[in-house]
């Protein structure tokens, strides 16, 4: 069976399960990067801990723009190989390598003129700002490895070697694993760098992963052909790719948003809360990957099916994705309201930080559940060209619900209540998931 069809031909649940499977072990993998860093991290002083928390709205606006990209570029190739379109899946396929490029170079720019000021206007804790910059510094202005990672990895997704990507991936996490304490503390003859450490040995496993993404495609992705002449901007395909990535970028680039925004909240009560924030988002990174991943399985063959005009398997493939994801987001709300000690320790987590981090994940974590369908749903809106949908939801929930839920429990002193605008502003993001989902059936899936 031909590498391009099998979207149209499999059976949906194995179709599914070859397709997701492998990009949810490698989503698990690539948590295992931030998580690793923060848990050596966590070695050194609670200051350090919270300096790379901090880092991680930067660290996330740079995966939504490359994601977001990705996303466009996933949709647009994926129809076109359901369309047979080889020419214009070609041309994507070089022009994602060019964006990938022009997006790296932006943030070369912030890290060498603006990182200091990001910290200096959340805290005027030295220890953190000096911190924080050394590790963000380092991470954006190499991250032509980040962004040419994911970038290359979405290319063998998109036609269906999902192998390759995992393992691009567990091979960047690998080396960052490794690296993570020799360079944090010095072994081996290596100096001990400390915060700055971890971010060395972040980029370098994100460089890695690049440079076989690059090998992978060449040799065996031979769906399409990557030529050096012709990584630029073919405006036309551009337009495409950012009808559908961009709405997927501002939607992940909001929690960049809401992040930044909770933070300034919990350092009113004291900065250890911003420290429990920072360490239940690299947690339940643990959770949410595997749906993601999920959902990166499930992109391409709702895209490859409704280029096909076949709406059985679209149906299908949704229905199964929700259910999967549901289960996968239940077992994450018991994991953390059974032994949210246990995972608090990972980060050598004193008793304050356990008073406030064990009621945190509790209650943050009675949201799982909603955020799987939402995220279903999301998937079917960027699969079906509909992005601004899930913008519109992540706007609506992140920004007009949870961070003024956060505000406004937040003068009632209490900071567990605080928490609890997690599972609020989840409730209504799965009534308009709810409203989009009838609507886009309605009015693409006529055939």
């Amino acid at each position: 069976m031909e590498q391009e069809n099998k979207m149209g031909v499999l059976p949906v649940k194995r179709l599914l399960f070859t397709m997701s499977v492998p990009m949810m072990l490698s989503m698990l993998v690539q948590a295992l990067y931030n998580v690793v860093d923060s848990i050596y991290v966590s070695h050194l002083s609670d200051y350090a801990l919270t300096a790379v928390s901090l880092s991680f709205p930067i660290q996330n606006l740079m995966i939504a723009i490359a994601s977001g990209t990705a996303v466009g570029v996933n949709a647009l190739l994926s129809k076109s190989l359901g369309e047979k379109n080889f020419d214009t899946a070609n041309k994507t396929a070089n022009t994602a390598l060019f964006l990938a490029a022009v997006s790296s170079v932006l943030f070369i720019v912030f890290g060498l003129f603006f990182s200091r000021a990001f910290f200096v206007t959340q805290t005027d804790i030295p220890e953190i700002v000096q911190g924080g910059y050394d590790y963000l510094s380092i991470c954006t202005i190499l991250s032509f490895g980040i962004f040419g990672q994911i970038m290359c990895e979405r290319l063998l997704q998109s036609t269906g070697r999902t192998i390759f990507s995992m393992i691009t991936q567990t091979t960047g996490a690998v080396i960052n694993i490794i690296f993570d304490p020799i360079l944090i503390f010095g072994m081996f003859g290596f100096p001990a760098l400390g915060v700055a450490g971890a971010a060395w040995a972040t980029v370098a496993g994100q460089i890695v992963g690049f440079i076989m993404g690059v090998i992978f495609n060449i040799k065996f992705n031979k769906d399409i052909k990557l030529r050096l002449s012709q990584i630029r901007p073919h405006i036309d395909i551009v337009k495409k790719i950012y009808i559908v990535g961009l709405p997927s970028i501002v939607m992940m680039s909001i929690g960049s948003v809401m992040t930044f925004l909770l933070n300034k909240i919990l350092f009113q009560f004291t900065y250890i809360a911003t420290t429990v924030f920072g360490v239940y988002m690299k947690l339940q990174s643990f959770i949410f990957m595997p749906v993601f991943g999920l959902t990166n399985g499930i992109i391409p063959i709702i895209a490859y099916n409704y280029g096909a005009k076949n709406r059985a398997r679209i149906v299908e493939a949704y229905k199964t994705g929700v259910v999967t994801a549901i289960v996968i987001m239940l077992c994450g709300t018991i994991l953390f309201n059974s032994v949210p000690h246990v995972l608090l320790s990972l980060f050598e987590a004193n008793d304050q930080m356990l008073e406030i981090g064990i009621p945190a994940l509790r209650i943050i974590s009675l949201c799982f559940v909603f955020a799987a369908y939402g995220i279903s749903c999301g998937a079917i809106f960027q699969a079906l060209g509909n992005g601004v949908y899930s913008l519109i939801v992540s706007f609506t929930r992140q920004i007009l619900f949870l961070v003024p839920a956060a505000f406004l429990l937040s003068l009632t002193g209490r900071l567990n209540l605080v928490w609890l605008s997690f599972p609020l502003a989840e409730l209504s993001a799965v009534v308009l998931s709810t409203y989009f989902l009838r609507k886009i059936f309605k009015q693409k899936l006529t055939f």
